[in-house]
């Protein structure tokens, strides 16, 4: 598979290289952050391998880049900072996995064998559709058929919640959770008024509505409604 590996020491790279191409491996080898964001939202990893304490850009902070770019490869952290808060930071970061230096080169291949084989996680969808309605998840921008739709920040989670569960029923209490983190019923209108608000800016005269109200249940976001 093909590796991206960040690490702005010659002999330590070098190092890693050439364990990770013994192992059969593709390494595509950097030395700074920028150049590792350049390569990282431009080519195709299976997994990406950033020493953090590179100078200028260090490789967290080129993470950060590459995840607001939209790039979701596993991404393992290398580092000598030890600490638990360092660890959670990266994490926090857009990393799946870290390990501090010095470490022994077997459990490095490991770890990069363990992040290559998790599956795409649902982040990796960058637009939902429905029949005609778009949703661009990077850029948060909503449309159908061409027409630009502007919508409320809660409009927004609502609409997105229903299009990752298109063809499932949506209870009352699945919106309260999700959308407006809430674990119990505050019993008022606050779902029906946004789902009426929504609904108008979403179906205009002559399109099929995409959202059906079921009955004594909750909502559901299908292509046609019969």
């Amino acid at each position: 598979m093909k590796i991206l590996l960040l690490e702005d020491d010659g002999t330590t790279r070098s190092h890693i290289a050439k364990a990770l191409a013994a192992a059969g491996h593709v390494v595509d080898e950097c030395g700074s952050g920028e150049d590792a964001v350049h390569l990282a939202t431009t080519g195709e990893y299976a997994v990406l391998i950033l020493d953090r304490m590179v100078p200028v850009l260090d490789g967290l902070t080129a993470l950060r880049q590459v995840r607001n770019a939209g790039v979701v490869t596993p991404a393992l952290l290398l580092t000598a900072m030890d600490g638990i808060s360092d660890r959670v930071e990266g994490l926090l970061g857009g990393a799946d996995d870290y390990l501090v230096k010095p470490f022994a080169t077997s459990e490095l291949l490991a770890r990069v064998q363990v992040l290559a084989r998790r599956p795409p996680t649902i982040e990796s969808i960058t637009v939902l559709r429905v029949g005609d309605l778009e949703f661009d998840l990077l850029r948060r921008t909503i449309s159908r058929n061409g027409r630009r739709i502007d919508l409320q920040a809660q409009e927004a989670k609502i609409l997105e919640y229903l299009m990752r569960h298109k063809g499932e029923v949506v209870t009352r209490t699945m919106l309260l959770e999700n959308v407006w983190s809430l674990h119990f019923d505050p019993g008022t209108n606050v779902i029906e008024g946004h789902m009426s608000r929504l609904r108008s800016k979403i179906h205009q005269a002559g399109e099929v509505p995409l959202i059906q109200t079921v009955r004594g249940s909750g909502y559901r976001m299908e292509e046609q409604v019969s």
